[in-house]
């Protein structure tokens, strides 16, 4: 299992007239945290790019708890709970920094794809880094 945790402010852009944050910011917040979390491991964005591997969002969910507003910080927890197959899941959880309650949850499936843009089975270089972290 590999975790990750990323801190998000949020701000007047992020808010809806309610001054609530908008449903759609929270896959900006899922995004952001999925690409640190990849370059904690050690395949950021444009190293995979240049190994010609690609990771499209195939599914995205979200489960909206509790709502966020202005000027909180925002603890996204993000991971990654089993060894990809066809398809990399990513799990996360989006909490109040100042109480730690979960506010939403959810994930996004990606498949694999090579520089053809053609979906390829889970290429080496990725296997072999899940498995030396799981070590």
């Amino acid at each position: 299992m590999i975790n990750h945790e990323y801190e998000v402010k949020v701000y007047y852009k992020d808010i809806d007239q309610m001054g609530f944050v908008y449903y759609s910011r929270y896959f900006e917040y899922f995004e952001a945290a999925r690409t640190e979390l990849l370059s904690s491991i050690g395949l950021g964005v444009s190293y995979l790019e240049k190994k010609g591997i690609y990771l499209p969002v195939i599914t995205s969910y979200c489960k909206y708890l509790k709502a966020a507003r202005l000027e909180q910080i925002l603890l996204v927890k993000t991971m990654i709970s089993s060894m990809p197959k066809s398809k990399l899941l990513i799990n996360y959880s989006v909490f109040t920094n100042e109480n730690h309650a979960e506010i939403a949850n959810g994930y996004t499936e990606h498949a694999f794809m090579n520089e053809d843009k053609k979906a390829v089975k889970l290429p080496m270089i990725i296997s072999s880094r899940l498995n030396n972290l799981k070590k």
